[in-house]
């Protein structure tokens, strides 16, 4: 059962009460609607000793979780992977992994895509037989380097992007049989959400657009970012799923050393606004006692109450009015929501 689903049967006042045990799953990603049902079921949980809840990820910070649910027993379950050998080829020395204002980074996932189908077969990685993933931050630089790899290695290697504005028939391609050797341009969407087939190679440059909002500025943005470690290694776990594989990272190992542990969850980068109006309508309670694993600041909750005053979505109560409840059902910022 799928993580909205659970919050449509809370909103549906069905409280879980028939469920003997309950798993979520990818739970590293730390979206709102993960963040939201662990606070609901750890006080479920205290109502309910005889239910059964397991949290499973691959890149969990399982202390943290741990000691939220009182703690917790931490079980480690060894999956069916192949090893992967890890290279670090930094682009250079100027710090330019982080822009795209020039071709630096499309010419460093070209040589490593080259330095690849180069290799002479026979080792421990059939190279023949296993794809190239590469993951970028957009649309845009998944164009520029589409175009410059079909300049250069078309003859060996057909090049398939992956974003969401592709249609469902050209997105479905990457999942299709196929005979020739591809490489796969996609966003950290593979990195997660779904499951890429037959990859034995990865190119990481280290970056994806993570969304955050600044209460100071009231914009919500799309930075180009360093990852996380966990991101990386989720990234880098794409390619030990069939046989023995290869992670290129673009950036070099004392810059892996000291990137955050794990992404920031959404909760902390997100318009409190929109994060007021999805509990309320889901009937959560209080923000400021709901029990988040990590709570947001104080000011960015009054932050978010007064952008939905101004909007009318909330009474001097703070309780959602007619118009906060038609707010809530709009899967929009609540600033276009009441536009619309």
């Amino acid at each position: 059962m799928t993580d909205g689903i659970l919050l449509a049967e809370i909103q549906q006042d069905r409280h879980l009460e028939r469920y003997d045990t309950i798993i979520i799953d990818e739970a590293h990603e730390r979206s709102l609607n993960i963040d939201f049902l662990l606070g609901y079921l750890k006080t479920l949980l205290q109502r309910r000793k005889d239910l059964k809840l397991i949290i499973t990820s691959a890149t969990i910070d399982h202390d943290r979780f741990s000691s939220h649910f009182e703690d917790a027993p931490i079980i480690e379950v060894s999956g069916r992977a192949f090893p992967v050998d890890v290279f670090y080829q930094p682009i250079d020395s100027s710090g330019t992994e982080l822009g795209f204002s020039d071709d630096t980074i499309e010419r460093a996932i070209l040589n490593a895509v080259e330095s690849i189908v180069d290799v002479e077969g026979g080792g421990k990685v059939n190279l023949d037989a296993q794809d190239i993933l590469v993951f970028l931050p957009g649309e845009r630089e998944i164009r520029n380097v589409a175009n410059l790899l079909r300049k250069h290695v078309a003859d060996r290697l057909e090049v398939l992007p992956l974003y969401s504005r592709l249609s469902n028939a050209e997105q479905n391609r990457v999942f299709a049989s196929h005979t020739a050797r591809r490489v796969v341009l996609a966003t950290n969407v593979a990195e997660t959400s779904i499951t890429v087939p037959n990859i034995g190679f990865v190119i990481d440059p280290g970056t994806a657009r993570i969304s955050r909002y600044s209460y100071r500025t009231k914009v919500q943005r799309l930075p180009v970012e360093a990852i996380s470690q966990a991101s990386a290694n989720q990234r880098m776990g794409r390619c030990g799923r069939i046989a023995p594989g290869i992670c290129i990272r673009l950036y070099d190992e004392a810059s892996f050393e000291v990137r955050d542990e794990f992404t920031d969850p959404e909760i902390l980068r997100s318009n409190l606004a929109s994060v007021i109006l999805q509990m309320k309508s889901l009937r959560l309670g209080n923000v400021n006692k709901f029990p988040f694993i990590n709570a947001p600041e104080e000011k960015q909750i009054n932050d978010g109450y007064r952008l939905l005053d101004e909007l009318g979505a909330v009474d001097k109560d703070k309780e959602l009015t007619p118009l906060g409840r038609t707010l809530a059902r709009l899967p929009v910022d609540p600033r276009v929501g009441r536009m619309l």
